[in-house]
């Protein structure tokens, strides 16, 4: 079976080559060329992940990701952003968005972040629960608490938020996060994992103390700070 796709991008000619070309790749992929037809799609149909445009003719993509996020609706999103825009590429990864690709672009590499996005929130590594402090973890529901009250995360802030605390207390490095986490390596250029790290941060909140959960390591990646140890359970 297919995965459906939309994509929300008023370029149609640019749609066409897309849709012929992620067929042959597996997917089926849906176009609306507004914000507003998008979300009215989104709201009637169900889709394992959606490409969406800045730029569009109606409103910006950015308002339309804020429209999807606001309604509790946490379906992969991969945004498209001009070229050499890190500006707008930051934005919409603090707005929650799972993963960005600046135009123009490979057809290829656009299949390539599609399937690691979808791999990403399709296979848990294993049904455990992990416990550190006040958050619990469990990567069968792919679900995070904070002192039992659900966190609501996109799938890559979940992953991230895994590969931390499965080792908490200890530096994990932009290299393997970004590795791990967006399929992909590093680049020194690429802010992905620090905006990330500050949804995190951001969504969970601080420690009791008013400390950072999730601590920088200067030159090296990061660190979730646990005082209790970890706890792993089924």
């Amino acid at each position: 079976m297919q995965d459906r796709l939309l994509v929300i991008d008023d370029d149609v000619e640019l749609f066409g080559l897309l849709q012929r070309f992620l067929k042959r790749e597996g997917f089926q992929a849906e176009s609306a060329a507004t914000v507003a037809a998008g979300l009215e799609k989104v709201a009637k149909n169900g889709y394992a992940l959606i490409v969406l445009d800045v730029m569009l003719p109606d409103k910006s993509g950015f308002e339309a990701l804020r429209s999807l996020r606001a309604s509790g609706l946490q379906t992969p999103v991969l945004m498209l952003t001009a070229k050499g825009d890190t500006h707008d590429r930051v934005r919409g990864l603090e707005m929650g968005a799972d993963d960005y690709l600046a135009k123009p672009f490979d057809p290829s590499e656009l299949a390539a972040r599609i399937r690691a996005i979808l791999r990403r929130a399709r296979v848990p590594a294993g049904h455990s629960i992990v416990t550190v402090d006040d958050i619990e973890l469990d990567s069968g529901s792919r679900t995070v608490r904070r002192s039992g009250e659900i966190v609501a995360l996109t799938t890559v802030e979940f992953d991230l938020l895994a590969a931390l605390v499965g080792v908490a207390g200890t530096v994990v490095s932009r290299e393997s996060l970004a590795l791990d986490v967006l399929g992909r390596h590093f680049s020194p250029f690429d802010r992905s994992i620090d905006t990330h790290v500050y949804n995190l941060r951001r969504k969970l909140g601080p420690l009791d103390d008013g400390t950072d959960r999730i601590k920088g390591v200067r030159g090296t990646g990061y660190l979730y700070v646990s005082s209790g140890g970890t706890k792993r359970g089924r």
